[in-house]
């Protein structure tokens, strides 16, 4: 049973740059089957919303980029659907261009806001907490997002907490980004945390007045080419104004800002994929604890490592723990996998370096 208002958009612009040398400017990690499931992220995310809503109301939001790739995974997905942005802008920008578009076709639209790029095991559960928020929506106006409740003090994740009350959806209190390992366990024991999955649901006409509340030159950049939104001089104006918008997140700019935030705390097995570290954890694994993506890999004396090599050559590893060892046609990395956290630093040396820009 879909919602016949129910709209939903993936946030599809990202480069991924944690998780290089795998994803890259050129193909972002989105577009890729990083689990070797035979689908790739956003074609997984793709699916999982066609089990609340119909094809005819997902969109996509991307960088210009990356449209052919959209195209060509999603093949039933139509060219108006896919909204191509000139130049990437954090997602508060996308956030409010696509909800323009969308309320010119749907005035009272709900609108569910999904990251591309995330893993959920459980589709099923996801679908129930989606039309949970969803019928909430028209008690209790809002944003509704789902936090998922904490296994570990992960520092590579935003924090939620939340008023704790005997009901199922919770007031948010608080919003804690990416908090460091002692802060991380205090929040893992205290219980009124959650960690944020990134999925957002609104009334489009509550977002549209958050953005003119709390980023009104935003919103007057935009809403003064509103009329040409799903014309053929949609890319050509929007492309004028798109580059003076302010580069932020929808977290930041507006809902950590917004006085009424609700969270469904849930359990759907979720994880945002966004280290080598996460895709370890969610990869199967030989009897040594290594995590092997590759046709021609043998391990001797080796465990805990996280190898991917999707190049067709045979690769050979002895003596070596807790390693992330990625081989692809244009690059190598070998570091730790404690160290996941410094493949951006290391993509952004790459780039200072003469000649390095073109491997990232």
């Amino acid at each position: 049973m879909t919602n016949s208002n129910t709209y939903c958009v993936i946030m599809a612009g990202g480069t991924g740059t944690r998780f290089w040398p795998l994803s890259t400017i050129e193909h972002p990690k989105q577009f890729s089957d990083i689990l070797g499931v035979g689908k790739t992220l956003i074609q997984q995310t793709y699916e999982r919303l066609l089990m609340v809503t119909s094809a005819d109301k997902i969109y996509i939001v991307t960088d210009r980029l990356y449209k052919d790739l959209v195209k060509e995974q999603i093949s039933q997905i139509a060219d108006d659907q896919i909204i191509v942005e000139p130049v990437g802008m954090n997602t508060a920008p996308c956030v409010l261009y696509s909800s323009l578009r969308i309320k010119n076709l749907e005035p009272n639209a709900n609108i569910i806001f999904c990251p591309s790029d995330h893993l959920i095991l459980e589709p099923e559960k996801f679908k129930k907490q989606v039309n949970l928020a969803i019928k909430s929506l028209q008690e209790r106006d809002g944003v509704y997002t789902l936090g998922i409740k904490p296994t570990r003090p992960d520092t590579g994740y935003g924090y939620i907490q939340f008023v704790e009350e005997d009901m199922a959806i919770k007031r948010v209190k608080t919003f804690t980004e990416k908090p460091n390992l002692e802060l991380a366990e205090q929040f893992l024991d205290s219980g009124d945390f959650l960690w944020n999955s990134g999925v957002f649901i609104w009334k489009v006409e509550t977002l549209l007045d958050a953005f003119k509340q709390l980023l009104p030159d935003m919103y007057m950049a935009l809403k003064g080419v509103e009329e040409k939104l799903g014309s053929e001089d949609e890319l050509a104006a929007v492309s004028k104004i798109y580059p003076t918008l302010q580069r932020t997140s929808i977290d930041i700019g507006i809902i950590e800002k917004y006085k009424h935030v609700y969270v469904l705390p849930s359990s759907f097995g979720w994880s945002d994929l966004g280290t080598w570290s996460s895709l370890y954890e969610n990869s199967r694994k030989d009897k040594d604890k290594n995590a092997v993506h590759g046709k021609m890999v043998k391990t001797y004396c080796s465990a805990g490592n996280m190898i991917n090599v999707n190049v067709d050559k045979a690769v050979v590893i002895e003596g070596l723990n807790d390693y992330i060892v990625v081989d692809t046609q244009e690059a190598l990395l070998i570091c730790p996998l404690s160290s996941d956290q410094a493949v951006k630093k290391f993509v952004n040396d790459l780039k200072l370096t003469k000649g390095g820009d073109r491997f990232v």
